[in-house]
């Protein structure tokens, strides 16, 4: 019987240890091997000792020892994505056989913009692993969403708020993001006096910060465009009538850029929660918990 020559040595032979890339993730998070080992239930010489075999199967360098922190080198940074990856999948390939099978309809609340950029992933993830669970997605603005919340339409909502006045017991802090102006490159809305600009309804995280922000300084401006959708509110910008507050990750682009101007006002940063409602079920804190790490991962 012939065949393909079987490798005995070089890359195949490597294996990458899932409770070594735990600690690894551990002290990239931390910062430090003391914190890091505390949050592990090691102790910071077996973290080490983890470490050092870890360089040397990889032959790489992983962190860089400074005198009261470590941080990642390049290739630490690189690993950082692949191993939240690689436990997050081994997470799921152990619920899938071991945790209790999940079914029934999970009810998520969100704003646009939070759900085209974290969902998709995040639903597809969740639905290999539970297969028996329907999710229903609702959006709209954060205050819509919580209304829905109170009224036990929803299981959980992700929303934007301006602040951190989040009530732990309910929900937690989950992503922040720097606000911006975005406006049309080459346009010239910015130029404009008064400034127009495109904002939601009253009530919007975005929309106060831009608002405070303006009346701060006592720049000039008007409402050009408003819109409860940031998909109104771009396209507003992208035919250059207005300017608008935007995270950061949604003001770069092709047709889109941020404006460096020394007379635009900084802007707060805009979180994002994850709140719970009151009778969420055991298969709608499964999938928060896909939710919680896939904005983790968008920090890697």
């Amino acid at each position: 019987m012939t065949g393909l020559p079987r490798q005995t040595s070089g890359a195949t032979e490597r294996l990458l240890d899932t409770e070594v890339l735990r600690s690894f993730v551990a002290i990239a998070e931390h910062g430090s091997f003391t914190r890091a080992a505390k949050a592990v239930f090691r102790t910071p010489s077996a973290l080490s000792m983890q470490i050092k075999g870890l360089e040397t199967t990889l032959d790489k360098r992983l962190f860089v020892r400074e005198a009261r922190r470590v941080q990642l080198t390049e290739h630490g940074e690189l690993l950082l994505r692949y191993a939240r990856q690689l436990l997050q999948l081994n997470a799921e390939a152990v619920a899938c056989f071991l945790a209790p099978a999940l079914d029934g309809t999970v009810r998520i609340g969100t704003p646009d913009d939070v759900g085209t950029r974290v969902l998709p992933q995040v639903l597809g993830a969740f639905a290999r692993s539970n297969p028996a669970v329907q999710v229903d997605v609702m959006t709209g603005t954060s205050n819509l969403m919580l209304a829905r919340l109170d009224a036990d339409e929803i299981d959980f909502a992700l929303v934007t708020i301006g602040n951190r006045d989040v009530d732990p017991k309910r929900g937690e802090i989950v992503h922040t993001e720097p606000l911006v102006w975005a406006a049309r490159r080459g346009g010239s809305a910015r130029l404009r006096d008064p400034l127009p600009v495109a904002l939601a309804e009253p009530g919007c995280a975005w929309r106060a910060s831009a608002v405070d922000a303006l009346d701060r300084v006592g720049r000039r401006y008007r409402v050009a465009y408003s819109s409860d959708h940031s998909a109104g509110q771009r396209a507003a910008v992208l035919a250059d009538l207005a300017i608008a507050p935007f995270p950061r990750p949604l003001a770069n682009g092709a047709d889109l850029e941020i404006i460096d101007d020394p007379k635009l006002p900084p802007l707060a940063d805009t979180y994002t929660a994850l709140v719970f409602g009151a009778q969420c079920s055991e298969a709608g804190k499964a999938l928060a918990g896909h939710v919680v790490a896939a904005f983790r991962a968008l920090r890697a």
